[in-house]
């Protein structure tokens, strides 16, 4: 931190936000947690018993993202297919964007952290440039300090940059595989209730 300048405080600062941001994700984005195995057939079997009420709607909004989206399309499962879609993909919007959470501030970590090691080089190049200017080349201590500035800032910029951008490109994924899973099941739930298709078992118990 010293040897690196002012510059490494908002480095060390990107770095242990961008850390914070890793470990939420990992957390709320876990496989289970977003996409339940066995809702939607648990949810056709209320449909289909006849044993949907307002509190077992009102945990499955609370139980995850896929059960948000589920609420949606089973409150108006009486409507037409096309009522019921909709309300589904306004639904699914919301869920895709909590989803997203906090991923549009570990992007911009990756892209400034490089910009504020280069600021860092930047600075350092200026002070050895100085050195030179009032000592003359003549003193390799004093030029390497500057040096040392220039180097350290722009590796710890870089040090944070590339494993964020490597956690932000994953996680992008995850979500985009995590929505495609979610929107899958609920078309799958519109088509069983509206006598589409028949039920099937496999994806909608151990998806």
């Amino acid at each position: 931190m010293q040897a690196g300048g002012i510059l490494m405080l908002p480095i060390m600062a990107c770095s242990v936000i961008a850390l914070a941001i890793v470990i939420e994700r990992f957390w709320t984005l876990r496989r289970t947690e977003v996409v339940p195995p066995g809702l939607v057939a648990a949810s056709l079997e209320r449909v289909q018993q006849d044993r949907l009420d307002e509190q077992y709607l009102s945990s499955l909004r609370q139980g995850s993202p896929l059960g948000r989206i589920l609420a949606a399309g089973l409150v108006n499962r009486r409507s037409s297919r096309e009522v019921m879609k909709e309300s589904i993909e306004e639904v699914g919007r919301q869920v895709a964007h909590r989803l997203e959470r906090f991923l549009n501030t570990l992007g911009t970590i990756a892209a400034i952290t490089p910009l504020l090691g280069l600021l860092g080089t930047v600075v350092g190049m200026i002070e050895v440039f100085a050195v030179i200017t009032s000592v003359g080349v003549g003193s390799p201590g004093e030029l390497a300090g500057g040096i040392s500035v220039a180097l350290i800032t722009t590796a710890a910029g870089l040090s944070v940059a590339i494993p964020t951008l490597i956690f932000h490109r994953y996680f992008r994924g995850r979500v985009d595989e995590l929505v495609l899973e979610m929107e899958q099941q609920a078309i799958m739930l519109i088509e069983v209730i509206k006598g589409e298709r028949l039920e099937d078992p496999e994806v909608s118990g151990d998806s």
